[in-house]
C-alpha cells in the first residue's frame, strides 16, 4: 500500500573494493528478488560495461529511458531524475553513486540526485567502489598513482540504512579480469599492469574491510547509545592484564596469553599506569623486557598515566571493551589492606560486568616497607633551607625592632608568614617547620604585649600567636611538597626525554658515537667513551680523552668485556638510572654491530660456496656439452671416408654456429655477473628510444616469432643505458621464451604507471610458486622443469644486477591464468 512507504525513501548501498567485483549484479540481483515478491522496481539507471552477465542479470525488470543531454558536440546519457520521480515506483536501481553528470543534466554529482529520490519517499539500491569515497581519495592516490575525480561524500555512505560489501580476492579478480569478464580483451593487459596490480587490490580491499568494520562498530554504538545500554557487549573475548613491573608481572603475561589462547580470536593487552605526577617507578630496561616479552607472546603492551591506579586499569578496560582484567595479589600485609584496599580490592568493586582474575604469586603479602626518604632537592639547598630557617626568624626580628615605629603587629605576623614561605621555597618542609616555631616565639617574645617575656596577656594575641605557628607548619607543608613534586616532576622529564632519545636512536640504528654524544650533553660531561674493561682498549669515544677507567668520573659495565665511562664530574646518585639505560643501550648497539658482521661473514661464505659449486657444475656440464657437439660436428666434416651432401654440410656447420652461440651467451653472462659482483659495472644513462632495443634485444633469440611487442607512445623513449638495457631484455625474454609453452606467445607491453616507465614480460609458461620466487634473481638457479643443458641459470641474476645499476627493478609477479611476468621499472627521463 502506498501509504507503507515511509516519509524519506530507504538507502542501501553495495560497496565494492574495486571495478569488476560484482556490485552492479548484485544491485540487479536484489532487484529481481524484490521484484518477484511483489515490490514495484524501476531501474533507474545501470552501467553494464559491455558484461553480458550484467545485462541478462536485468531481465524483466523496467528501465527507464535514460536522459540525452547534448555536450560539447556529443549526446551524453544520463539518469532521468525527473521521469523517475514521475514514475515513483517504490523502489529505484541507480549505479554509480559517485559519477559526474554533464552541464544540463540537473545536479552535479549522482548522488544528489538519489538525495531527491529519497526525499521524495522512493527508496534507492546503488553502488559505489571505495575508491571513490572521499577521505579515503589522498590514500587511494598514494596506493594506485591516480586521483579519482568522481568522489561521493563519506556522509552519504555513512548514512545509508544498509552498506553491504561486495568481496572477492585479488588473485580471484585478476583472473576474471584476465578471461575477459571485466574489460575487452583490447584492455586486459593495460588494466593488469596499471590499477588491477595484485598490490593495489589487496591495499584497497584492506580500506573496505576497515572502512565497513568501522561503520558496524558505529552502528553497534549507536544502537547501544540509543537504546541506553550502558553494560558492556562482549563482542569476541578480550583480557587485560595489568602489571606493576614487579617480579611477578612475567608470570601475569603468561597467564593472560593462556586465558586468551583458550578462546578463539581472542586478543590480550598488558596495560602499565604510570603516576600522575609522572616520576619513572620502575627500571626502564624492565618496562622494556615486559613489552618485548608482551608481542612475542601475541599481545600488545600499553601504557597510561593516572592518578588513581585502579580507576586507569577499569578506564582502559571499558575503552577496549575488554570482557577480563587480571590483577596480581597485592604485595601488602593483611592488615594494611584492611585499613586501606588495595588496587585489587578496587577494581573488584568497581569493575561491574568486567570478570576480575586476582593472580596469586610469591610476592602476594610480602610488604616491602619501602619508604622514601629523600626530599629530591638538592644538598645546597637544604642547607639554605636550614640557615635560613633558623638564623632568618632572628635577623627579621632586628629589622621589624630598628623600623617598629613604621607597622603594626599584624604587619609584622604577615612578614613572618612570608620568610616561613621563602623557607619552605628554599630548603623543603623541615626547615620552613623550624623557621615556622622559631618565629611565633619571636612575634611573641618580641612583639606581642608585655614584650620581652613569653607570656601572653591578651586572649586574641594568644589565639593569634598559636593560629600563625599552625597556619605557617601547614603552608610550609604545602609549599615544601609543591617544590619537591616541581623537582623531581623536572628530573622525570629529563629522564622520559632522555628515554625518548635512547629509544628512537634504537629503532633508527643509532651508532656508538651519536650514544656517547648524548651521554655527554644529558650530563653535563667533557667526555664519554666505551673501553674494554681488560686492556682498556677504546672501541669508541666522544669528546676529551678518556683517562684509565678506573679513574673516570663515573664507570657503568656495559657487559662482561666493556664499560661506559664519563669524564667531567661526579653523577648524582639519581643519574644511576639514566647511566645504566646508556649501558644497556651500547650492549644492544654491539650485539646488533655483531650479529650485522656475522650475517655478512656467513652471506659471503655461503654465496663463495654457491658460486664454486656453480661454476664446477656449469664448467663440468653446461660448458662441456656445446663444446662436444662443435668438436663433432667439426670431426665429422673432417672425416674423408663420408660423402656429406650439401644439406648435411649445412646441418653440421648449424650445429657448430648453435653450439658456439650458446657459448658466447654462456660466457658473456659469467663475464657480466663477475662485473657485478666487483662492482665495475658503470650504466651510462641516457634517452634510449625502447622500441628499437627491444626489436634489437628479440632479434637474435630463437623463437622471436612469438614475441609479440607492444609500446605506449609515451614511453617511447625512457633513461637507461641502451647496451645493458638490451642485455637485460634478451635475458628476460629467452627466459619467457624458454619456459613459455611452444604454441604461446610471449607479450612485451611498455607503459607508463605512476610516472615511471614499466616493461612486462608476459609468458603462460609453469611459473615459479611464490615461496620460491625470491630465489629467482640468485645467480645459478634454474627453478621449474627447465631440462639440463638450458643455461647455467645467471640470465636473470645478470638482469636485475644490470637493471639495478640503471636505477631501476626488476620483479616477477604471477600471470593471471598461469605463467609468469616479469616487470622492468625505469627512472622517467626527466630524472636525467
Amino acid at each position: 500500500m502506498e501509504s507503507a512507504v515511509p516519509a524519506r525513501g530507504i538507502l542501501r548501498v553495495y560497496l565494492g573494493a574495486s571495478p569488476g567485483v560484482g556490485k552492479t549484479y548484485a544491485m540487479l540481483d536484489e532487484g529481481r528478488r524484490r521484484a518477484e515478491r511483489g515490490t514495484d522496481v524501476v531501474v533507474g539507471f545501470v552501467e553494464t560495461h559491455g558484461r553480458a552477465r550484467t545485462a541478462e542479470q536485468i531481465g524483466d525488470l523496467e528501465v527507464l529511458p535514460r536522459l540525452e543531454v547534448e555536450h560539447r558536440g556529443t549526446v551524453q546519457q544520463e539518469l532521468d531524475l525527473a521521469g523517475l520521480l514521475a514514475r515513483a515506483p517504490q523502489v529505484a536501481l541507480v549505479d554509480e553513486l559517485a559519477h559526474t553528470n554533464v552541464p544540463g543534466a540537473g545536479h552535479e554529482k549522482r548522488w544528489q540526485d538519489v538525495e531527491d529520490l529519497l526525499a521524495a519517499g522512493i527508496c534507492v539500491i546503488t553502488t559505489v567502489n571505495i575508491q571513490h569515497l572521499e577521505s579515503l581519495n589522498d590514500v587511494v592516490e598514494s596506493i594506485t598513482g591516480i586521483r579519482q575525480r568522481e568522489t561521493v561524500p563519506d556522509t552519504v555512505v555513512r548514512q545509508a540504512d544498509a552498506v553491504e560489501l561486495v568481496d572477492m580476492s585479488p588473485q580471484a579478480l585478476r583472473r576474471r579480469m584476465a578471461h575477459g569478464n571485466i574489460y575487452a580483451p583490447d584492455k586486459v593487459d593495460p588494466a593488469l599492469s596499471h590499477f588491477f596490480r595484485e598490490g593495489n587490490l589487496t591495499a584497497l580491499r584492506e580500506l573496505a574491510l576497515l572502512w565497513l568494520a568501522d561503520r558496524v562498530d558505529e552502528g553497534m554504538e549507536r544502537y547501544r547509545s540509543e537504546h541506553e545500554i550502558a553494560s558492556r557487549w562482549a563482542t569476541r573475548e578480550r583480557v587485560v592484564v595489568a602489571v606493576t613491573g614487579g617480579p611477578e608481572s612475567e608470570g601475569l603475561l603468561r597467564r593472560a596469553a593462556r586465558i586468551a589462547s583458550r578462546t578463539g580470536g581472542g586478543e590480550w593487552l598488558a596495560l602499565y599506569v604510570s603516576r600522575g605526577d609522572g616520576l619513572v617507578q620502575v627500571d626502564p630496561t624492565r618496562l622494556h623486557r615486559l613489552h618485548t616479552v608482551t608481542e612475542d607472546m601475541g599481545g600488545t603492551f600499553h601504557a597510561v598515566v593516572g592518578d588513581d591506579a585502579a580507576t586507569a586499569i577499569l578506564d582502559f578496560a571499558r575503552a577496549e571493551n575488554a570482557t577480563q582484567v587480571l590483577i596480581g595479589a597485592s604485595r601488602r600485609g593483611r592488615l594494611s589492606t584492611l585499613v586501606n584496599p588495595g588496587v585489587g580490592e578496587t577494581v573488584i568493586a568497581e569493575s561491574g560486568d568486567i570478570d576480575v582474575h586476582i593472580v596469586t604469586h610469591e610476592e602476594a603479602r610480602r610488604a616491602t616497607g619501602h619508604r622514601r626518604t629523600s626530599t629530591g632537592l638538592g644538598r645546597r639547598r637544604e642547607v639554605a633551607g636550614h640557615l635560613v630557617g633558623v638564623l632568618g626568624p632572628f635577623a627579621l626580628s632586628a629589622l621589624l625592632l630598628v623600623t617598629q615605629d613604621l607597622h603594626g603587629l599584624q604587619t609584622e605576623a604577615m612578614t613572618f608568614m612570608a620568610l616561613v614561605v621563602a623557607t619552605a621555597i628554599v630548603g623543603g618542609r623541615w626547615p620552613a617547620i623550624a623557621c615556622s616555631l622559631i618565629s611565633g616565639f619571636a612575634l611573641n617574645f618580641f612583639f606581642t604585649p608585655p614584650l620581652r617575656t613569653i607570656s601572653i596577656a591578651s586572649g586574641d594575641n594568644a589565639v593569634a600567636v598559636v593560629l600563625f605557628v599552625a597556619v605557617g607548619i601547614a603552608v610550609s607543608s604545602v609549599v615544601g611538597l609543591a617544590a619537591r613534586r616541581t623537582a623531581e616532576a623536572d628530573r622525570s622529564s629529563t629522564e622520559a626525554e632522555a628515554l625518548a632519545v635512547l629509544a628512537h636512536s634504537l629503532l633508527h640504528a643509532g651508532d656508538e658515537q651519536s650514544l656517547l654524544a648524548g651521554a655527554c650533553e644529558l650530563f653535563g660531561m667533557r667526555g664519554a667513551a666505551i673501553v674494554r674493561t681488560v686492556g682498556g682498549e677504546v672501541v669508541a669515544a666522544y669528546g676529551e680523552p678518556t683517562p684509565p677507567w678506573s679513574e673516570a668520573d663515573a664507570a657503568v659495565p656495559i657487559d662482561d668485556e666493556t664499560t661506559l665511562v664519563l669524564t667531567g664530574r661526579p653523577p648524582a646518585a639519581a643519574d644511576q638510572r639514566l647511566l645504566k639505560a646508556y649501558a644497556a643501550h651500547a650492549s644492544v648497539l654491539a650485539e646488533r654491530r655483531r650479529a650485522a658482521q656475522q650475517s655478512d661473514e656467513r652471506r659471503v661464505l655461503a654465496e663463495t660456496d654457491q658460486t664454486r659449486t656453480a661454476l664446477l657444475a656449469a664448467v663440468s656440464h653446461d660448458l662441456r656439452s656445446p663444446l662436444s657437439a662443435v668438436k663433432a660436428a667439426v670431426g665429422s666434416l673432417r672425416n674423408s671416408d663420408i660423402d656429406w651432401s650439401p644439406a648435411d654440410e649445412e646441418a653440421l656447420l648449424a650445429t657448430i654456429e648453435e653450439g658456439a652461440d650458446r657459448l658466447d651467451d654462456l660466457v658473456a653472462n659469467l663475464l657480466d655477473m663477475s662485473r657485478l659482483r666487483l662492482g665495475s659495472v658503470t650504466a651510462h644513462v641516457d634517452e634510449v628510444e625502447l622500441e628499437g632495443t627491444i626489436a634489437s634485444a628479440v632479434r637474435s633469440l630463437p623463437g622471436r616469432d612469438r614475441v609479440t611487442v607492444s609500446v605506449d607512445p609515451a614511453v617511447a623513449v625512457v633513461a637507461a643505458d641502451a647496451g645493458l638495457l638490451e642485455r637485460v631484455l634478451a635475458n628476460v625474454v629467452a627466459n619467457a621464451l624458454s619456459y613459455a609453452p611452444a604454441a604461446t606467445e610471449v607479450v612485451v607491453d611498455a607503459t607508463v604507471v605512476a610516472g615511471r616507465a614499466v616493461v612486462r614480460v608476459v609468458d603462460t609458461g609453469p611459473g615459479v610458486p611464490a615461496a620460491e620466487r625470491g630465489r629467482l634473481f640468485e645467480p645459478f638457479q634454474r627453478l621449474g622443469d627447465v631440462p639440463r643443458g638450458e643455461g647455467v641459470g645467471l640470465g636473470l641474476a645478470v638482469a636485475r644486477g644490470l637493471t639495478e645499476a640503471m636505477g631501476g627493478t626488476l620483479t616477477a609477479e604471477d600471470t593471471p591464468g598461469g605463467g609468469l611476468t616479469f616487470v622492468l621499472d625505469l627512472p622517467p627521463t626527466g630524472e636525467l
